[in-house]
């Protein structure tokens, strides 16, 4: 079976940091591209990042790049996303999905995705 579990998520001020977690089983992240996704109340779900451990590619939307480092552990199976400089704007629930290929054109479309994880609040106070 298949699963992600998405973490870290938590309440932080205007400008704090926070680092979520994708522990990936069942799939190894080394044949999957992993990917961040993230839904505000009353919001569709938006693209955050990408990255394939396989050609070492990452993707940000741009929204977010600049302020938030995607990164994977093969050994531990987990990818991570450090968020820095965080605005209210980033509050939401951010999922963490999987992909079996690498679409460098089309990172961003969730529909592409077999897998997805439960989702972590972050929460932004300004």
């Amino acid at each position: 079976e298949v699963q992600l579990q998405a973490s870290g998520g938590g309440l932080v001020q205007d400008g704090g940091s926070l680092t979520l977690s994708c522990a990936v089983f069942g799939i190894t992240i080394d044949d999957y591209a992993i990917g961040w996704f993230r839904q505000a109340p009353g919001v569709e779900r938006e693209p955050v990042s990408c990255i394939s451990t396989t050609d070492d590619s990452e993707y940000y939307a741009d929204s977010v790049n600049g302020r938030f480092i995607i990164s994977a552990d093969n050994a531990k199976n987990t990818v991570y996303l450090q968020m820095n400089d965080l605005k209210p704007e980033d509050t939401a629930v951010y999922y963490c999905a999987a992909d079996p290929l690498v679409r460098p054109g089309q990172w961003y479309e969730a529909k592409l995705y077999d897998y997805w994880g439960q989702g972590t609040l972050v929460t932004v106070s300004s």
